[in-house]
């Protein structure tokens, strides 16, 4: 876990704010010689990447993912003790474990307009306001304003009563700069504004979802095993190399961390990895069973 744990408020206090309004910003949440590093090793990434294709995205705009590999700085930003702890608390009741849905960096061009307003949950079909689905984080790279498109945030949007609404309100401009960390909750709407300067802006998006749940980036892809064996075991399980129970997302039966081992047995044997009530009621079976 990074050692850097902003001292204003604990990470409970966030995670009630984010249920509460359905966002937030911290401020100080990194070192920003942290974030100028992380913007400096992706500036070459940045410099031979196309422009976006389609209005949503935005043809003025510029995205690529994978960014673990791009610099050893972001590991900073996606295992954040704060965020994680305030992201758990959030995403904990409907889950055995959170995974890491997208770290995705982002430049929006002069010239590009406003973005259609959306709830990121939307990319999942399941039923919605029972609980969150994610929980996203937009690390600024360069001072985030109102005039160079900093993301816009529809306070109270989320949740059940939120999405009930047919008037959104005014958003909210999330002005800051690096070292701050915009959460906000799946079910929020949000989207990024307009650039009204001659100056891009530039952000990184770290989005934590629900551990049972197909991530929006194709994590085993962007980091495969010869990848991210260099990882901490806590960033690798985030990023898909640890089972959900039941024995979801398993290789050959067993956890998925099996492949980071130095060597790899060449045949493997299933192995149960199941909820506490899913044992009790095998263990319940078997006696029943037993006794007839």
């Amino acid at each position: 876990m990074n050692a850097h744990t902003p001292s204003q408020r604990s990470p409970e206090a966030w995670a009630r704010q984010l249920l509460q309004d359905g966002y937030c910003i911290i401020p100080d949440a990194l070192p920003e010689l942290v974030v100028t590093a992380l913007n400096a090793d992706l500036d070459p990434v940045f410099a031979v990447t196309p422009l976006c294709q389609g209005l949503f995205y935005g043809e003025r705009t510029k995205r690529f993912g994978s960014l673990l590999k791009h610099s050893t700085h972001m590991s900073a930003l996606v295992m954040n003790a704060t965020i994680i702890d305030a992201v758990e608390t959030v995403l904990g009741d409907a889950c055995d474990r959170i995974q890491l849905n997208v770290a995705q960096a982002i430049e929006i061009q002069p010239g590009e307009a406003r973005q259609l307003p959306h709830r990121d949950h939307d990319m999942w079909q399941g039923a919605k306001g029972g609980h969150e689905y994610l929980v996203n984080v937009i690390w600024p790279l360069t001072p985030f304003t109102r005039e160079n498109g900093a993301t816009l945030i529809y306070p109270h949007s989320h949740g059940a009563a939120g999405m009930a609404r047919t008037d959104l309100g005014e958003p909210v401009a999330a002005e800051c700069g690096p070292g701050s960390a915009i959460c906000f909750l799946g079910s929020t709407a949000h989207g990024a504004g307009a650039n009204l300067t001659n100056l891009p802006r530039r952000g990184i998006v770290v989005g934590y979802c629900l551990g049972w749940l197909k991530p929006y980036e194709n994590q085993w892809l962007a980091y495969p095993p010869e990848i991210a064996r260099a990882f901490s075991p806590e960033l690798s399980a985030l990023v898909g190399y640890a089972q959900h129970r039941p024995n979801l997302g398993n290789y050959e039966g067993q956890c998925p961390s099996i492949l980071l081992r130095n060597e790899v047995p060449r045949h493997i044997g299933a192995i149960d990895a199941l909820r506490p009530d899913q044992e009790a009621m095998i263990a319940t079976y078997v006696d029943e069973i037993a006794r007839t």
